[in-house]
């Protein structure tokens, strides 16, 4: 085993590389010395069966731990895999870039078999729809009309492009897979048949309403229903009012993206409300009941003598619904002292009166400022 070379070293990576890293220099190089990219040069065929063997020692967290405290002992007597020995390469490469390409393995070397034939029908497309609510039907849920511009099936030709049964034939450009494709080097490029723009199929007497695509153009309506508690950002799927399909393919889907419009009065977030509320001077000062606005109507709280300003009283499952069906959220109402602007010559004097009554020591926040700020006042 002294002639084996390291593994991190055939991968050209170090021994604290990802798991990801280490894919990646297998991939890069596995393809570099590929068989089928260099026929009969037995140095990169060697050399592809190295990078096999150091790939699947040490993309595996057990195999590689074992590697890292044994190095190649680790892996005598059969030790590479259950059964003895490491896999084949070829198997290897198989593992790792089958699928990756949209194809399998000897599709991405050019050697892939003929591709089933397409059927003519496509599936329409998905189409989105973005649509505002106010935040009063996002609380209650509610039921919307769309007007949206979609394909929808042609009523000339019953979807299938042609009014003849002897019009559609397999595309000869294509032979009827929808695609064409370009080898570069060992990469085969594959790309929309431009003759029968993926059909597989070409019409000889196409419809003249749709123009031999089973599908036309309108004005659509659909109704849509919303439930209560979305959110701006909440995404709606309609199922099968998206575009029609190609002659007579299945149709899209319609998603619709929600945004809720701010409100004159309530804040969201999530399932819970905010809002602040005038508080009377005299109400805060002798308690007494103010009135509040809630998505159900007007409430009412009690509010204690004294009340400062900023104080925030919470009306339980006051807020919004939620999707999932839960309690509701709850409405959090911040109360602002209203001081009152014009005063009469008597209101001000009993109003002066009252202050040289209470004197700060009445006055909670500004006793306790003036403690702090003392020696500011020098006092």
């Amino acid at each position: 085993m002294a002639d084996k070379r390291d593994y991190y070293e055939i991968l050209g990576v170090s021994r604290d590389a990802s798991a990801d890293e280490i894919k990646k220099a297998y991939r890069k190089l596995a393809v570099k010395f590929h068989p089928d990219k260099n026929p009969g040069d037995h140095t990169a065929e060697e050399k592809f069966k190295e990078l096999g063997e150091a790939y699947e020692a040490l993309s595996d967290a057990d195999k590689r731990a074992a590697y890292d405290r044994y190095g190649h002992a680790a892996f005598s007597n059969g030790g590479g895999r259950p059964g003895g020995g490491f896999h084949d390469p070829m198997d290897m490469f198989s593992q790792v870039f089958g699928g990756a390409f949209g194809g399998g393995f000897e599709e991405f070397f050019g050697g892939g078999g003929a591709r089933r034939k397409s059927s003519g029908k496509q599936r329409g497309s998905d189409l989105r729809y973005d649509l505002e609510i106010s935040l009063e039907e996002a609380a209650r849920g509610v039921e919307k009309e769309l007007e949206i511009e979609r394909y929808m099936p042609c009523d000339t030709c019953d979807s299938k492009g042609t009014k003849g049964s002897g019009g559609v034939k397999t595309c000869q450009s294509c032979g009827g897979r929808g695609v064409v494709s370009r080898q570069s080097g060992i990469f085969i490029q594959q790309t929309t048949c431009p003759e029968c723009r993926g059909a597989g199929e070409t019409i000889s007497d196409p419809c003249k309403a749709c123009k031999g695509e089973g599908r036309v153009q309108k004005e659509s309506r659909i109704k849509l229903r919303i439930p209560a508690g979305v959110d701006t950002g909440t995404r709606l799927r309609s199922t099968s009012n998206g575009d029609a399909g190609v002659r007579g393919g299945p149709a899209g889907d319609l998603y619709v993206f929600l945004h809720v419009r701010d409100h004159d009065i309530f804040e969201r977030d999530d399932s819970d409300l905010f809002c602040e509320v005038p508080l009377p001077f005299s109400t805060a000062a002798l308690g007494g009941e103010l009135k509040v606005p809630t998505l159900d109507g007007q409430s009412s709280i009690k509010i204690p003598a004294g009340t400062q300003g900023g104080t925030v009283f919470r009306l339980r499952d006051k807020g919004m619904p939620t999707l999932s069906g839960g309690r509701r959220g709850d409405l959090n109402v911040r109360v602002q002292v209203e001081v009152p602007t014009k005063l009469n010559s008597d209101q001000q004097e009993k109003l002066r009166a009252f202050s040289e009554s209470i004197g700060v020591h009445n006055s909670p926040m500004q006793e306790g400022f003036f403690k702090k700020a003392k020696r500011f006042f020098d006092l």
